[in-house]
This record gives C-alpha cells, structure tokens and sequence, in this order.
C-alpha cells in the first residue's frame, strides 16, 4: 500500500503564488506515477499536473501549463507543485495522487482513473 501525505494549501490573492507538498510512503515500488488533481465545488475533478517519478517527464494540464511546475525530491520521496500566477479559477480542492502507468501520454497521465492512492486534499482558495 500506498500512503500520501499532502500539504500546503491556503487562501492567496490573485497573482500570488502558493506550493503543494506530497509525501508518499509505503510500497511505491508498485507505482510509477504522482499527480496532482482538483475539484471546485460543482464540478468533476480535473488533471491538473503529473510526473513520471522514474525518468521525471511531467504533464500538464493546458489550463495551469506555464504557470504551475511539478517537480519531485528522490531523497524525500516528495513531489511539489509550485503554483504562480494564481488565478481566482485555480480555486478548489487540490488531491495528490499515485499509480501506476504504461506508456502514458498527457491524456492519459491526467486521467483520476489511473490513480488508485489518494491523499485527503488541501484546499487552494484565489480571490480576486
């Protein structure tokens, strides 16, 4: 099994800048994937940003790509996504998330379904 610890979520002003901790332990020998999702109130959750914990390829989603990078720390087991430019449209749940996936392309490695570890969420709030 898998466990993910998430952090560093908070309420910031629109053009500010915040950055999501995810830790995983356990059996990882058994996923080859973490991304990260989110969830606005009302909607369907949505890819946000992934990355082949391997070899380091990330994927992004077309509306956070430029402004959020995902990175990871080997030593720490830990991916980070560092959000700029914040928008009041980034506001949501934001979940971490581990799998595993074979010749994943973009759609693919942002898809829910693929990830069957989860982390409990942080909430990202962006007012205007």
């Amino acid at each position: 099994q898998v466990q993910l610890v998430e952090s560093g979520g908070g309420s910031v002003q629109a053009g500010g800048s915040l950055t999501l901790s995810c830790t995983a332990s356990g059996s990882t020998r058994g996923t080859n994937f973490m991304g990260w999702f989110r969830q606005a109130p009302g909607k369907e959750r949505e890819g946000v940003a992934a990355i082949n914990s391997g070899n380091g390829w990330t994927y992004y989603s077309d509306s956070v790509k430029g402004r959020f990078t995902l990175s990871q720390d080997n030593t720490k087991n830990t991916a980070y996504l560092r959000m700029n430019s914040l928008k009041p449209e980034d506001t949501a749940m934001y979940y971490c998330a581990a799998g595993w996936i074979i010749g994943a392309p973009a759609v693919v490695a942002l898809r829910p379904m693929n990830y069957n570890y989860w982390g409990q969420g942080t909430q990202v709030t962006v007012s205007s």
